[in-house]
């Protein structure tokens, strides 16, 4: 197990942040898809500004879209294109949806602080961000096979 946590290579800053932009215009996308099967059930009605309801819908679809690619592959689309995928630091076993969890969940307050969550894994002294900390996994440089 050890071993397996030494050979993990992170990807860089500019590969991580063009994952995030191309994950992030996916998942508008499915939240907007998500939003019309919502209005469709609200009878057609827009949901009003801060609707606690709406707003929980839409983290639980972000949460799945998020989860499931991780429990299955560890990799999204734009993980695929940028040859990252996450990994458990547990096991060689994939990324349990207990993990996936505690990821999207700190992955959303690692945003709050200016995103200090995220710059952590530059200045701490592991080398990991708080989602990686938190849920026991980390981002890994795949090979360019």
């Amino acid at each position: 197990m050890n071993h397996f946590r030494k050979t993990i290579s992170r990807p860089s800053f500019f590969k991580q942040l063009a994952c995030m932009i191309y994950d992030t215009l996916l998942l508008l996308s499915v939240l907007l898809a998500a939003s019309a099967i919502a209005v469709t059930f609200n009878g057609g009605k827009a949901f009003e500004q801060g609707n606690l309801f709406f707003i929980s819908y839409l983290l639980f679809v972000s949460f799945l879209f998020y989860g499931w690619f991780w429990t299955h592959g560890g990799q999204t689309l734009g993980m695929q294109s940028w040859k990252i995928k996450l990994v458990n630091r547990r096991s060689d076993s994939p990324v349990s949806w207990q993990q996936a969890g505690l990821r999207f969940i700190t992955s959303l307050i690692s945003w709050l602080p200016a995103g200090l969550g995220f710059w952590w894994q530059y200045f701490g002294h592991n080398n990991k961000s708080w989602p990686d900390i938190v849920s026991d996994t980390a981002l890994q440089q795949l090979n360019k096979r």
